[in-house]
């Protein structure tokens, strides 16, 4: 009896990472209004603005998205896998890709993205490389380095360990399914 109470306890407390989830959604709004802001000053200065500027705006915009778009995958996925399923049949313009990220694509993902958004930052710099020292290009490239070798050893050991995608490792009959 202390054991089911215990256990009860202990699956009921999924849902105390539920305002995470809610939370990173009310970011996304402070992320759009930045977006706002960076396109408005795009659209002010695109026709007086250098070649260089415009890329930069655009790669602005498109690190802002990025972003946005890893924290919708970190929500969606994050709420299915740790908390609870979502009725997709009530959503008619459900994405398929949300009912089929297991956690390990949700890592591969957020390390995915992390590396595309380094590597903007790191194409901002480049692209004003006069303004920027030789020992920040030198850190910004090692850094950069590090998310990609760690997103590779990460994707190889999923790999070697059978929890890719594409692993033939059964599932045993204790794993969760997910959380109802």
């Amino acid at each position: 009896m202390i054991e089911r109470a215990l256990e009860k306890f202990l699956f009921a407390s999924r849902w105390l990472l539920a305002p995470f989830y809610v939370a990173l959604v009310i970011s996304l709004f402070g992320l759009m209004l930045k977006a706002l802001q960076e396109l408005w000053h795009f659209v002010l200065t695109a026709f007086t603005a250098s070649d260089s500027d415009v890329i930069l705006g655009v790669l602005a915009l498109i690190d802002l998205t990025l972003t946005g778009s890893l924290i919708v995958i970190v929500v969606f996925s994050g709420y299915e896998n740790f908390v609870s399923k979502i009725d997709e049949s009530v959503h008619r313009d459900w994405p398929d890709w949300m009912s089929k990220i297991d956690f390990t694509g949700l890592k591969l993902k957020l390390f995915s993205s992390i590396v595309a958004i380094s590597g903007i930052q790191l194409l901002k710099y480049f692209m004003d490389i006069r303004k920027v020292s030789d020992r920040d290009i030198m850190w910004l490239v090692a850094i950069h380095l590090v998310f990609v070798v760690s997103g590779l050893l990460m994707a190889l050991t999923d790999r070697i360990g059978g929890e890719g995608h594409g692993s033939s490792a059964p599932k045993t009959p204790d794993a969760a399914p997910g959380a109802h």
